[in-house]
């Protein structure tokens, strides 16, 4: 009799492991959609609060010197609908992306050259502390001298700026690889690509990430400096000809734009994160 009762009490356990798990993966499903609904409400609130507050501060000071969300959005609407804002921000967006696209690429390759070799590390690692010591903007004007005033300058400062985070945080994520996966790649005959590959740049994944979300707050700063140096074009230049014209309200649409440009930039940086580095996800609170 045990001998027959026994083939079904395995399948009967495996059924109610298999239902603990599909419940147990609802629930957390169902938590995380709480969490999400309620970190939306949260923002929301937060910003409506702000904009009313900004909107009655702003009523009682002096236009001249200060505005409020209802005028900036209908400056916005008028700067859209006539075409005048895109036609400011495309060329500092075209520099963004060639500037931001050479920082990443050349900091990346950098940062883990310097990391990794340490002949490299000696020789170089000076000259990137005492270029990130200077302040960029004190090379501006040495850079237009040199470069013109043409879409190279505006290039060359954006990476200036973009540039240092990377190779920083690209630098402390290889050194933060635990020796021991080194000396267990290394036992398995693992080739120098292999190691690379399988487990030096795993590793170095969320402090990649973490320097690309730094150095494109400050290319963003760099691109803005670029326009106000450089030429009579860009979204810098607007802000500035808005602000001596004593435009206000016209004068921070761009700064609203750039503002969510960059939360919106930072936000596809965090799912590539999630979907580049998945375990560094945190799980979700309760």
């Amino acid at each position: 009799m045990t001998a027959i009762e026994q083939p079904r009490a395995l399948p009967d356990a495996e059924r109610a492991l298999s239902d603990d798990k599909a419940r147990a993966t609802r629930v957390a499903g169902e938590r995380r959609m709480r969490r999400m609904f309620l970190n939306l409400g949260i923002r929301l609130v937060s910003v409506i609060t702000f904009l009313l507050i900004w909107e009655v501060a702003g009523s009682h000071i002096d236009p001249i010197l200060f505005t409020t969300p209802s005028a900036i959005a209908k400056a916005a609407v008028e700067m859209i609908a006539s075409g005048e804002l895109w036609a400011y921000f495309w060329p500092s967006l075209k520099v963004l992306m060639v500037g931001f696209s050479f920082a990443v690429v050349f900091g990346i390759l950098t940062g883990l050259m310097l990391a990794r070799f340490w002949v490299i590390d000696v020789a170089f690692s000076v000259y990137i502390t005492f270029l990130y010591s200077i302040p960029s903007v004190a090379l501006v004007p040495l850079i237009v001298l040199w470069a013109g005033y043409e879409d190279t300058a505006k290039v060359i400062i954006l990476f200036m700026f973009a540039f240092f985070p990377m190779v920083i945080n690209t630098y402390q994520g290889v050194k933060a690889v635990d020796p021991k996966l080194i000396e267990v790649g290394k036992a398995f005959r693992c080739s120098e690509w292999q190691l690379w590959k399988n487990i030096v740049i795993p590793a170095s994944l969320p402090f990649i990430v973490t320097g690309l979300r730094l150095s494109l707050g400050r290319a963003l700063i760099g691109m803005v400096l670029a326009d106000l140096y450089t030429a009579l074009s860009g979204v810098g230049y607007l802000i500035s000809r808005t602000a001596a014209t004593y435009q206000v309200n016209r004068m921070f649409v761009p700064i609203v734009a750039l503002g969510l440009l960059g939360v919106t930039l930072t936000a596809l940086l965090r799912m590539a994160e999630k979907y580049v580095a998945p375990w560094t996800n945190q799980p979700d609170d309760n």
